[in-house]
């Protein structure tokens, strides 16, 4: 789960760095991709091997670093939505256990809520991973506009500046 959700981000990551120029966060991030491919290409269903927290923790800082070069952090708000949410819901069910002594979810990460509930492990990675791709076709659209815009305004203030 996390190494598919993390390669879609990762993708994104790059792509922006494509659209911006930035070399550094291209080979980066192509690299980081290389290895997530390469990790899942050994690791398809069922696992055989677990990441576990520290392989987890490279990758969000791997995710976070990226988006900070790119001096874009709230950018992974909306690329990042699922491991916002897996987090939240970790703080959420400690919060409301400590006060309550009840439990909100099932078991958290909420991924664990899902398997509990019934959903097989393919289907949390095949929702997961979907969520993903919506959320950072969503963030590249934004980027996209965005940079078309200040090219726009910066064409602008060319052809105003010859008048």
């Amino acid at each position: 789960l996390s190494t598919s959700v993390t390669t879609i981000i990762l993708t994104c990551l790059t792509v922006i760095g494509i659209i911006l120029e930035i070399k550094e966060i291209t080979v980066f991030g192509s690299i980081l991709i290389g290895t997530c491919l390469g990790f899942l290409l050994f690791n398809l269903y069922p696992a055989k091997v677990m990441m576990g927290d520290t392989g987890s923790l490279l990758l969000g800082g791997a995710i976070a670093s990226m988006a900070l070069y790119l001096k874009m952090p709230l950018l992974l708000l909306i690329i990042a939505l699922v491991p916002v949410i897996e987090t939240l819901s970790v703080m959420i069910q400690v919060r409301y256990f400590k006060k309550t002594g009840k439990r909100v979810f099932k078991m958290t990460p909420i991924h664990h809520h899902f398997e509990l509930s019934g959903w097989k492990e393919n289907k949390i990675v095949s929702v997961f991973s979907l969520i993903t791709l919506v959320c950072c076709v969503i963030g590249l659209m934004a980027i996209y506009e965005d940079t078309n815009a200040k090219k726009r305004e910066k064409s602008f203030q060319i052809c105003k500046s010859t008048i």
